[in-house]
């Protein structure tokens, strides 16, 4: 076999490989982009809609970071003491394609895992792809319990 012969069949058995491998990985899942974990979230309460949960804070959300989701919202607690501003309550809903957003108690942002939309603890955007804040909910302290209405 000569030279030219031997680099023409290995580039051929070259380009084999790779298509096949290129192949195998367009394979799977499709076109749905979205990690086993974001899931798509619960359609949020609208404004005016009244309680949706309460909740003990001698038993729940006792850390700062803690978190509760609940009736498509999440509530977190942002700082120490049983104060209204010791708390925030959004939509766990992403406003960019719907999937369940977390708490990055470390940054102090929730963080969409779908496609890395950032947002404060008032809801609104920090960092895209998202346009939309989220809806933010009122909290309310009586004793022990919180509640959250929408």
């Amino acid at each position: 076999m000569e030279r030219e012969e031997f680099l023409s069949k290995l580039g051929i058995g070259a380009l084999a490989v790779c298509m096949g491998c290129s192949l195998v990985a367009c394979g799977g899942k499709g076109n749905d982009a979205t990690p086993a974990s974001a899931g798509t979230a619960p359609i949020p309460p609208a404004t005016g809609s009244g309680t949706t949960f309460s909740t003990d804070l001698s038993t729940s959300l006792t850390a700062i970071g803690d978190s509760k989701i609940s009736n498509g919202i999440i509530l977190v607690r942002i700082a120490a003491g049983n104060a209204v501003g010791s708390f925030t309550a959004v939509q766990v809903r992403c406003t960019h394609e719907g999937a369940s957003i977390n708490y990055n108690s470390g940054q102090g942002l929730f963080i969409c895992p779908l496609h890395g939309s950032e947002f404060s603890t008032n809801g609104s955007v920090i960092q895209g792809p998202a346009l939309a804040a989220l809806q933010k909910y009122t909290v309310v302290i009586s004793g022990n319990t919180l509640t959250v209405t929408a």
